[in-house]
């Protein structure tokens, strides 16, 4: 065969076989056996190996996986990946549906879909071909796994047609079909491997894997419900999915478009009781608005869109026995109590213990030792105890289970504040749980990402009294470290596991320590753990004071005035700067030389043309997102704050403003400037 013979039969070899790839996954409907298949790929490797020089990066011959890579690079979301609100009652759906009503009258479309139980990914396409796959993360962040969803064949790597825009990204879910979370399991047990508890859990871990040929044996599947970028070809939802299909994509058949709540409630209906003939799980339904216009006039919030709800449904509930309780203590001292369950299938998973929240909660349940308790999974997520079968008490024996007053693991008298259901061990710096927890939370990946001291390697060196709070962690040395050892016993797999410092192990661990002095302030804002301070918020007020002298100087008015900090955010900050024991980690942080202050990377600092004001930004924009003119506003020095006060310093309005925010920044005198006279200020 010559070169030009070769390189016809590849290419009409790979066209067919991708034809029959989304006839097979997309379609569900083969068009040939699975032996002519394996023939017509089998035939394609081998001229792929005959005439290297023919072999295409998107060839499906690669589909089978077969790299390996070392870690997943994190990825910047150019849209940020927002969650949905979640509803479990036709009230709220009611109440859902009259905020839309309120602001954009009645003439619109609803669009309904199922809700899949999976892992969301962004896959980016430009000229037809897949250029990266990224997973939600964090939701502005998250991990490139295209190498992973190449092998996955209802996803295309190459798109049919030509009528696409050149650069878009669609959004989806990872799934797990029954027949292959079956089939996984039924090869880890055979292994005498631990089983998947459920098929969420499978697709997720299977992403999470370094080798893509053994991902390509999971067998997972995608369906894609969202389209974004410039160009698309409708300027609605339901139209561009369905365009999108002809594109190769696997667009759900269930999704309907329905024009009032009437059709909502038929939906949630009609899934609610099919959802156990699908061969894949879901755990509710999505309702969306169907017009992209209407949905930049509904707009925002911080964490969701105001255009899309979604409907969970009713968990599942089983009875069992309650054996015992146990009070655990978190990181922040937080007590949590546990129930002791005899174990029992909910929901697709053996459940052994449920959480009962906090004293009322054990209080309003009446809880007695060996009651019959109802126990479900609250989102179907973690199981909890709904309520006590007083028909199976025994009331001759029964004994009431009392909230215990003292720590359980130190001793130490709890406390409850005023207007707040958690007791908590005030012993921050001598209680063990804190300690270790504290120091877990510093070395997580979202923090300091310290990942060689993970896996039971800081319960040893706090054992060994060779760490107390993070700052010692910048001390240690190779003598300190190399030949600790220690066995410890894992109750949940009755066994055994040693950990113990060899000479590879305490490398990885001081490399681990010392590139974490290289982690932006934004991060160790949130790795010092104070209470309530999460990932988003630390980002928020490390762009808003810079440094971190700054920021402990600040008081509540001023806190309170950074967008998303309440008071109680606030009341736990200025907390935890009183105590005198923080000021010294942080001093001692910094000497050891972890960054306590932006740089000019993470700010991505313009001009101070804008320093010391601050700005309410509102409504829809012709030039600009509401996102891209907060983000150049902090860019030049400025601040962003959520809500109109004394303090603010112009109200930015776009289109279809509320009044209310016109009225009070009327009342108080605020500035009201447009698109273009912030533009001028720039």
């Amino acid at each position: 065969m010559t070169k030009e013979e070769a390189k016809i039969k590849i290419e009409k070899l790979t066209k067919e076989i991708n034809e029959h790839n989304y006839s097979y996954y997309v379609l569900d409907k083969p068009a040939i056996s699975d032996r002519d298949f394996d023939l017509l790929l089998e035939e394609l490797i081998k001229l792929e190996k005959e005439f290297p020089e023919f072999l295409d990066t998107n060839s499906p011959s690669l589909r089978v996986g077969g790299e390996i890579i070392k870690e997943f690079k994190q990825v910047k979301h150019k849209y940020q990946m927002l969650s949905l609100g979640n509803t479990y009652s036709f009230e709220e759906i009611k109440e859902f549906d009259d905020r839309v009503k309120k602001n954009i009258g009645d003439d619109f479309e609803y669009v309904c879909e199922l809700k899949y139980d999976g892992l969301s990914i962004g896959l980016t396409y430009e000229n037809g071909i897949l250029k990266q796959a990224v997973t939600r993360g964090d939701g502005e962040t998250g991990d490139d796994v295209t190498v992973n969803v190449k092998t996955i064949k209802s996803i295309p790597v190459r798109l049919s047609g030509k009528d696409f825009p050149d650069k878009f990204e669609i959004r989806g879910e990872i799934i797990m079909p029954h027949k292959s979370f079956e089939m996984l399991n039924r090869e880890r047990e055979e292994a005498g491997e631990q089983l998947f508890a459920n098929p969420r859990n499978a697709a997720s871990g299977s992403m999470k894997m370094l080798d893509s040929k053994e991902v390509s044996k999971r067998k997972l599947d995608c369906f894609l419900y969202y389209l974004l970028g410039e160009d698309l070809p409708f300027n609605s939802h339901y139209e561009n999915l369905r365009k999108a299909k002809t594109w190769g994509f696997k667009i759900s058949e269930y999704m309907v478009k329905c024009h009032d709540i009437n059709g909502i409630y038929e939906y949630i209906k009609t899934w609610e009781k099919e959802k156990e003939n699908l061969n894949f799980d879901i755990d509710g339904a999505v309702i969306k608005i169907n017009s992209y216009k209407q949905q930049e006039i509904l707009g925002y919030t911080s964490k969701s869109p105001r255009w899309a709800i979604a409907y969970k449904f009713k968990a599942e509930r089983v009875s069992t026995k309650l054996l015992s309780v146990d009070f655990q203590v978190g990181r922040t001292g937080a007590i949590t109590p546990v129930a002791n369950l005899e174990p029992v299938h909910l929901a697709g998973t053996v459940v052994k213990r449920a959480t009962l929240h906090n004293a009322d909660q054990v209080e309003r349940l009446d809880l007695h030792y060996n009651d019959y308790v109802f126990v479900e999974k609250g989102g179907e997520i973690i199981p909890k105890i709904i309520s006590v079968d007083e028909t199976k008490r025994d009331k001759t024996i029964a004994k009431k289970i009392k909230y215990i007053s003292n720590c359980p693991e130190c001793g130490t008298l709890l406390i409850r504040k005023e207007g707040e259901a958690i007791h908590y061990c005030p012993n921050e710096t001598g209680c063990p749980p804190q300690i270790k927890g504290k120091l877990e939370h510093f070395i997580s990946r979202k923090a300091m990402n310290i990942e060689s001291l993970g896996e039971g390697k800081i319960e040893l060196l706090f054992d060994n009294k060779l760490v107390k709070t993070p700052a010692d962690l910048y001390d240690l040395t190779y003598e300190k470290l190399f030949g600790l050892e220690k066995t410890y016993f894992l109750e949940e797999q009755q066994k055994e596991r040693i950990v113990k410092f060899k000479e590879k192990t305490v490398e990885n661990i001081l490399k681990g320590i010392k590139d974490s002095k290289k982690i932006p302030f934004e991060r160790v804002l949130f790795a010092i753990g104070i209470r309530y301070v999460g990932e988003t918020v630390a980002k928020k007020l490390a762009l808003h004071y810079r440094n971190i002298d700054t920021f402990k100087n600040a008081d509540l008015d001023d806190l309170n005035n950074v967008e998303e900090v309440g008071s109680k955010i606030a009341e736990s900050i200025v907390s935890y700067f009183r105590n005198n024991k923080n000021i010294e980690l942080i001093e001692k942080l910094k000497s050891h030389g972890i960054k306590f202050e932006v740089s000019e990377s993470s700010a991505s600092f313009i001009s101070n043309k804008l320093s010391g004001k601050s700005f309410v930004v509102s409504g829809i924009f012709k030039k600009f997102s509401r996102d891209q003119i907060k983000k150049m506003i902090e860019e030049n020095g400025g601040k962003n704050v959520s809500s109109i006060s004394a303090k603010t310093d112009f109200l930015l309005a776009g289109e279809n403003m509320g009044p209310e925010k016109m009225k009070k920044a009327a009342k108080l005198n605020i500035p009201l400037i447009t698109e273009d006279d912030f533009l001028k200020m720039l």
